[in-house]
């Protein structure tokens, strides 16, 4: 099943492929054979390794949360902690993969959508490292409330286009970045940032941030000798997810489990939802240049979403996580908002730790298991992220001035 996540054809079931633009298509072509042809490359590999290591600063840690297991009295609890990543995500995973080839293709000018802007930062930070001129394009929602990586991003000498169009929110900055990779299709590399879009993406952004669950096995075989039992993510797209689950779904015994953006609820009408669950409330469909499990009117339509997060409010989902769902090897749950800021808060005053609300869906969901499942079990979720850059949504909801 790992190999076949990450297969040429793009398919995964019925999910995934390429439904672009004719004009599109020798680009996309062009990517693949890049990728598939420098992932086996050892100079390619090693070079990306060496930015791993010496700039992003992997291998990150994977911490026992003793405080909370004692509190919460049930499995223990590890957080694999990508917000130690420089730039504070594990977004810099694949930014790095995909900057390299974009530099092996000869491109000049990279562009890139951002919801959270934790995509869009580290986009910036390694097209400013490898001498790339950056287009970051970002919801105009997102913009206003995510304004800290709005300033860092543009810190670095990025373009920041605020998109006035749909919702304003992260599905309307990638139809922005689609249009410019259109407009611009020779001398442009679109960085997009998650497991979702036409063939390769989805393949290529898992691969790229796989490593994360390759080093969760090899750390927590160190600290406990075994496997997990549990392995809990949020899911926006799908990006944190896939590289958590990947190294482990051959490994059956692993129960892995997605958590999706509750919202205020999953009561929603035929033109919005109060959510951004696409598993409990989506349908098949073909957007953006993939078929998946999307939130749409019955006239194929795409809804407006909403999260408390602005990196969970996308209205469809991995390809490769449809098709997990489909053969029952992922479990899906989500987190609404209110339990996203109890959580925030419980891991705050117990390990001293701030999430990304984005991340505090899994830690939600990690609370309800850790209640429930025997001290001898073992639950990792992924912290995806740091919270520094939700001050101004988090700062408004405790009613602090900034």
């Amino acid at each position: 099943m790992k190999k076949y996540i990450l297969n040429k054809s793009g398919h995964f079931g019925e999910y995934g492929g390429r439904y672009v633009p004719e004009l599109l298509i020798p680009v996309m072509e062009e990517l693949e054979q890049a990728f598939y042809k420098l992932k086996k490359d050892p100079k390619f590999t090693q070079e990306l390794k060496a930015l791993y290591k010496n700039y992003s600063g992997r291998p990150t840690p994977l911490y026992f949360c003793e405080n909370l297991t004692k509190k919460l009295g049930g499995a223990k609890i590890y957080l694999k902690n990508e917000g130690l990543n420089h730039t504070g995500a594990h977004k810099i995973n694949h930014c790095l993969g995909q900057a390299l080839i974009a530099k092996h293709l000869k491109k000049k000018r990279v562009i890139a959508e951002t919801g959270a802007g934790q995509h869009g930062l580290a986009t910036a930070t390694v097209c400013a490292k490898l001498g790339l001129d950056c287009t970051i394009y970002m919801g105009a929602k997102d913009y206003e409330r995510q304004k800290p990586n709005v300033f860092f991003m543009e810190r670095l000498g990025a373009k920041v286009v605020p998109v006035q169009t749909g919702g304003k929110i992260l599905r309307d900055a990638i139809n922005a970045a689609l249009r410019d990779l259109i407009a611009h299709p020779t001398d442009t590399y679109y960085l997009l940032g998650t497991a979702c879009g036409p063939h390769p993406y989805p393949a290529m952004n898992v691969y790229f941030q796989s490593i994360v669950g390759k080093e969760v096995r090899t750390q927590l075989k160190s600290q406990e000798s075994r496997k997990p039992d549990y392995l809990v993510a949020c899911v926006g797209g799908g990006s944190n997810a896939m590289g958590l689950f990947h190294e482990f779904l051959d490994d059956k015994e692993v129960n892995l489990v997605a958590v999706e953006a509750g919202g205020k609820g999953i009561k929603e009408t035929d033109r919005a939802c109060q959510h951004a669950a696409r598993f409990q409330t989506g349908s098949k469909g073909v957007v953006e240049g993939f078929k998946s499990i999307f939130l749409q009117t019955k006239d194929g339509q795409i809804k407006e979403t909403h999260s408390i997060s602005a990196g969970l409010d996308y209205s469809g989902v991995s390809p490769q996580l449809a098709y997990l769902k489909d053969l029952n090897r992922i479990q899906t749950s989500y987190a609404k908002d209110n339990e996203v800021l109890e959580a925030h808060t419980l891991l705050a005053k117990e390990e001293g730790i701030f999430a990304a609300l984005e991340s505090c869906h899994a830690m939600a969901e990690t609370i309800k298991l850790a209640k429930k499942l025997p001290k001898n079990k073992i639950i990792v979720f992924n912290c995806s992220g740091r919270g520094d850059k939700d001050l101004f949504i988090l700062a408004k909801k405790y009613n602090f001035s900034l």
